[in-house]
């Protein structure tokens, strides 16, 4: 069996045991035929909310949230429709700001940036990148005591003193937060480093809800709703795509509900119940842009430790183009530690504050359960092995060896799309009713 894998900017093909494997994809709804006018009619026709036009004023300050370089979003087939739709309502270009929602990570070079914004954007209005480390430009947002457990919150200042605010992305499963889209825009993506610490701290990583797929019930997520909200009124704009970036569903409107209608709809097609584990299971970070780096190659990680037998193995294709990155807080925690139940103690250490400390609690997690191991293109043998994987030089070689070492009724579980799918088994415990999006 010949099965295509998303890898980078191309695929990867690769030869698989047709007698024992399933592969599991997700079930994409088909591409919308005309994505620009269903992308103006979800703009005036909004969820829970006025028609973008009624939001504002030609004299209004606007400030337009886009996804960095890590994620899919089409931002070059979003954000023209948007600001055609200001410009309309008498907003002049010189009065929208787009912010970068960078989080935590890098911010992006010039020539990532035109890539990312495409022509009709890039150059037609001013681009602040947000710095989760500079204080200087954050403001506090009081406690509520809501989620956050009665904790301030520092936000982009001049996010929050811009009198319309929009935010914009896609949706799909995400490893600890549920989903992406909606809230995350602003929390993580404009929020200072600590308040991104308190809120992915390793208490609230290890609550069994906050997981793929859950949104009410999962600690992360609701935190990040109750910032978003403390911020202030937003309009939302998110899309859902399929494996070729198409988009598939457009959520405009209300924060709260144009999201939640996004995570039923691509909660409905990325969910894949399987009947049991399996001893081998191969994935993918579903291609570029998010496997440019191993960071982000922990969520192929995590989809495919859902459905893995314990003491089993994970396969993983990514090609990590930009590294781990070096010099990110993940890099460190990597090298420091000694081994995978090392860096889990550390990191699940009371008081233990470290960026990053989210992505190597999880991969930690995962390796407790099964060994990882690791083809790339984009990182050496070395740089793998520091990062406590086992790196492989042949896809089909290793699937082979591994399956021949766990006997001939070994299984193998392939996820093409990696993260893009949340294979799930049908006798797992659930969270509490109500919790799932």
């Amino acid at each position: 069996m010949r099965v295509q894998l998303a890898y980078g900017r191309h695929d990867l093909e690769v030869e698989l045991p047709d007698d024992r494997v399933t592969v599991v994809a997700p079930r994409h709804a088909p591409p919308l035929p005309d994505e620009p006018a269903a992308i103006r009619a979800a703009l005036r026709s909004p969820l829970g909310s006025p028609p973008l036009r009624e939001w504002v004023r030609a004299d209004d300050t606007v400030a337009v949230v886009f996804s960095d370089f890590t994620r899919a979003q089409p931002r070059d087939r979003i954000l023209p429709v948007l600001l055609d739709e200001l410009a309309l309502s008498g907003v002049p270009p010189a009065r929208i700001t787009l912010f970068n929602a960078t989080g935590t990570h890098r911010p992006n070079s010039a020539a990532e940036l035109a890539e990312m914004l495409g022509p009709a954007v890039h150059g037609r209005c001013r681009v602040v990148q947000h710095d989760c480390r500079d204080t200087a430009r954050l403001a506090r947002l009081a406690p509520t005591g809501g989620a956050a457990g009665g904790r301030e919150a520092f936000i982009n200042a001049e996010f929050l003193r811009a009198r319309v605010k929009i935010l914009t992305g896609f949706i799909e499963p995400h490893f600890f937060a549920g989903f992406t889209g909606g809230p995350k825009a602003i929390m993580p993506g404009l929020a200072g480093l600590d308040t991104v610490l308190a809120n992915h701290a390793a208490p609230l990583l290890a609550d069994p809800c906050a997981t793929w797929g859950v949104t009410r019930g999962n600690p992360v997520w609701e935190e990040m709703l109750e910032v978003a909200l403390r911020a202030g009124p937003s309009f939302l704009l998110d899309v859902a795509l399929d494996h070729r970036r198409r988009i598939t569903g457009v959520f405009a409107g209300d924060l709260v509900c144009a999201h939640a209608a996004g995570t039923r709809f691509v909660g409905g097609t990325a969910l894949a119940p399987l009947p049991g584990p399996f001893d081998l299971v191969l994935t993918t970070n579903s291609g570029f842009p998010l496997d440019r780096n191993l960071y982000q190659c922990v969520k192929g990680m995590s989809a495919a430790a859902r459905v893995v037998k314990p003491g089993g193995a994970i396969v993983v294709a990514a090609a990590c183009d930009d590294g781990l990155p070096a010099g990110s807080g993940y890099a460190t925690l990597l090298r420091e530690a000694r081994d995978p139940r090392d860096l889990l103690a550390r990191v699940l250490t009371p008081g233990f504050a470290h960026l990053d400390q989210w992505q190597a609690q999880i991969q930690a997690r995962i390796q407790q359960r099964a060994e990882v191991h690791l083809f790339s293109d984009g990182l050496t043998a070395a740089e793998i092995r520091a990062a406590h994987l086992i790196p492989c030089w042949s896809i089909a070689e290793t699937v082979a060896r591994l399956l021949a070492a766990r006997g001939p009724a070994a299984s193998l579980c392939v996820l093409p799309q990696g993260p893009l799918t949340i294979p799930t088994l049908q006798a797992a415990p659930a969270c509490p009713p109500g919790s799932a999006a």
